[in-house]
């Protein structure tokens, strides 16, 4: 159905595309994991410091809020997700309910969440494998150790671990999965043990003062501070039952695991993080941890436990990748839908026989996540992830609500309790959460966007598949 400048709607009905569908492999488990995979990596390794140094104890309230709001769009999630079992996740909610062009938008949007977050993770990474390596006196030239920016000519590790995670997806979906079960299995070891060494040691006093930079995100002494400030950033740390949802046409049974694979991931990490953020802030005064870019350790260190610092540094190594195997997942499976869409080139949609991935376009993304981790300055344009990821939030939130009014009799495997309130408190939230970041992080992502719109009107809007079919009926 075609409608003004909203574009065409794509069929609730149509979930996949006949021989280019993927393949069934994966089972809650797998999806649990995916999701815990995503959340629970660099956030909690790193911005607890970061959340610290702009919110002090209060990084606590900061969690709070953030995990909140995701908890709200998580369950607009579960029930467009279980409604619509097909690749894709917000992208395919918007297609479906509000039109091709706000769905190119959204689609825009998850490419750089997706690019940023796998980018940064690996540089993180190469950060971690190049402190352990000189810790056992091996040094390489520092030129393959950095981008150009910081004086060297490639971050080397970082390009390498950005396309073995790719050569792994390309070699299957459920092979990858089941090894971020492994990982997943690490980190939560890991942070069991932080918090049953940090914890013991908690004093209260060093949560007063405990919001001293007040609760609203402004500017003060050169730095956005706040606790917003410090949820907007630290929202990073939480998102990652989006790309669960990008899974579900290669979900064995939607309804079921779907709903537990987003919900579950959501549930168990907001509990660790609290664990963690506790523990952490009730150890150390929170300046010192700001100050640290590896907090956890540090707090570890400063109790007089340097076998355990040195085991949750390696438990970072080891568990890291499993962030960017989630990320690159979802990335690769946002750019084959829209591809199959006819949005973006049709050869990026191939289905490896053999395997059932779509590799042509796992190793494009493989390819370009390396290229900005081995060459380019990240920490000014980080947060342009998290903006990408509030806008397919909100789109979510509304696509739901939209829709319960559109269409209330849809059978729905799993149905979001009060919608209206649900959805809005998501979208407000999120929408809080976006104005909160960084003038010069909006202005980038507004760029951004105005490019992508560009490229929809120049190229893809002609090439739509489903605009095709509207203007050129059967």
């Amino acid at each position: 159905m075609a409608g003004s400048w909203l574009g065409p709607r794509r069929p609730i009905e149509i979930a996949t595309d006949g021989e280019n569908g993927l393949r069934k492999t994966l089972s809650w488990p797998h999806l649990v994991g995916l999701g815990v995979g995503a959340i629970v990596g660099t956030g909690i390794y790193t911005l607890t410091g970061v959340g610290a140094e702009r919110a002090g104890p209060a990084i606590i309230l900061a969690f709070a809020v953030a995990g909140v709001v995701c908890a709200c769009a998580a369950l607009a999630y579960a029930e467009m997700a279980t409604l619509m079992p097909t690749s894709g996740g917000a992208y395919t909610y918007t297609y479906s309910v509000l039109g091709e062009t706000l769905a190119w938008i959204v689609g825009w949007s998850l490419i750089l969440e997706y690019s940023l977050a796998c980018s940064t993770v690996a540089v993180g990474w190469s950060g971690y494998l190049v402190g352990w390596m000189q810790s056992l006196g091996i040094y390489l030239p520092p030129a393959i150790l950095a981008g150009p920016h910081a004086g060297g000519i490639v971050n080397l590790p970082a390009v390498a671990v950005a396309l073995a995670i790719a050569g792994m997806l390309i070699a299957g979906t459920r092979e990858s999965a089941t090894f971020n079960i492994i990982l997943v299995a690490i980190k939560l070891t890991a942070l069991t043990a932080f918090v049953a060494l940090a914890l013991p040691a908690f004093d209260a006093d060093k949560f007063t003062p405990f919001m001293p930079y007040g609760f609203g995100s402004e500017v003060i002494e050169g730095k956005t501070r706040g606790v917003m400030a410090a949820a907007a950033i630290v929202f990073f740390a939480f998102y990652g039952f989006d790309a669960v949802a990008t899974s579900a046409e290669e979900a064995r049974n939607p309804g079921r695991d779907l709903t537990i694979g987003i919900l579950g991931s959501m549930a168990v990490c907001t509990l660790i993080y609290m664990f963690v953020a506790v523990s952490a802030i009730g150890a150390v005064n929170y300046l010192q941890l700001g100050t640290s870019a590896e907090p956890l350790a540090f707090v570890l260190r400063s109790l007089d436990h340097p076998f355990a610092a040195w085991a949750i540094g390696l438990a970072a190594l080891i568990a890291l990748p499993s962030v960017i195997l989630v990320m690159m997942y979802g990335q690769s499976r946002i750019f084959f839908v829209m591809a199959r869409d006819g949005l973006l080139p049709r050869f990026l949609s191939r289905v490896s026989p053999r395997s059932g991935a779509p590799t042509t376009i796992t190793a494009v993304t493989g390819v370009f996540v390396a290229v900005v981790a081995g060459f380019f300055r990240l920490d000014e344009i980080a947060e342009l992830a998290n903006a990408g990821t509030l806008v397919a939030f909100i789109a979510v939130a509304v696509c739901m609500m939209v829709l319960r009014r559109r269409a209330p009799d849809l059978p729905r495997v799993f149905r979001c309790p009060q919608p209206y309130l649900i959805g809005t408190l998501a979208t407000l939230g999120c929408i809080y959460l976006l104005i909160s970041l960084p003038t010069h992080t909006l202005t980038r992502f507004a760029i951004w966007n105005v490019a992508g719109i560009a490229f929809y009107v120049l190229y893809s809007r002609t090439r739509s598949a489903l605009g095709s079919k509207n203007d050129h009926p059967a």
